[in-house]
């Protein structure tokens, strides 16, 4: 995280803290590699709780509370390479602004409730069974949980370090995950034309 850490270093003298969340399924250990070098507290957040409450799709993301607990900022996507999102913290920290919105941000069109409901359930079964070491009933909750929420990238991510560690260890690959993603958003759209069926038991295409 030497990105953040360069953030922090900047607005550290302006009452300014930094609460990292890593989500990682996995646990602690999991994080470990990616915390290194920095000087602000990191949590490990295992069941999705945040990207819930939040309804985030991708990873990271930036939330700023003031001294009050009040949420000034909210910004799925930030990026700390993005001169436009760290210049927001800047306004905040200055009262330059109260809030502060950005331009692309819309409504979200999201799954069914129940849909998204059942794709957590299956997310907190597979993390579980890849505690257990049951790597393939894992991978078939996980598969079956991003066909329910086929934008949750968090999910997506996870699927990717268990089937694909070498592409984590000892770097993160950001192209290949590009790649990846563009593949199977293709294999994904050609099975929901199939007539696709997911619930409880699992997702499967109808027999012909």
């Amino acid at each position: 995280m030497p990105g953040w850490q360069k953030v922090y270093e900047q607005f550290k003298d302006e009452n300014f803290e930094i609460l990292s969340v890593a989500v990682d399924g996995r646990g602690p250990e999991a994080a470990k590699p990616f915390v290194g070098g920095t000087s602000f507290p990191t949590v490990v957040d295992e069941n999705n709780q945040l990207v819930n409450l939040f309804g985030f799709k991708i990873v990271p993301n930036g939330i700023f509370i003031d001294e009050k607990g009040t949420i000034r900022m909210i910004k799925e996507g930030f990026k700390v390479e993005n001169p436009e999102h760290v210049k927001a913290v800047e306004q905040l920290l200055k009262g330059e602004a109260e809030t502060v919105r950005f331009d692309e941000e819309t409504a979200k069109n999201e799954p069914p409730n129940l849909q998204l409901q059942l794709a957590q359930t299956k997310f907190k079964l597979g993390m579980e069974y890849v505690k257990q070491g049951r790597q393939e009933e894992a991978l078939k909750e996980l598969d079956d949980a991003i066909l329910l929420d086929p934008d949750n990238f968090t999910i997506r991510k996870q699927r990717w370090y268990i089937r694909y560690p070498e592409k984590f260890s000892p770097n993160i690959d950001f192209d290949w995950q590009k790649g990846q993603l563009e593949k199977e958003k293709r294999e994904e759209e050609e099975h929901r034309n199939q007539g696709l069926i997911c619930g409880p038991d699992g997702c499967f295409l109808p027999a012909k």
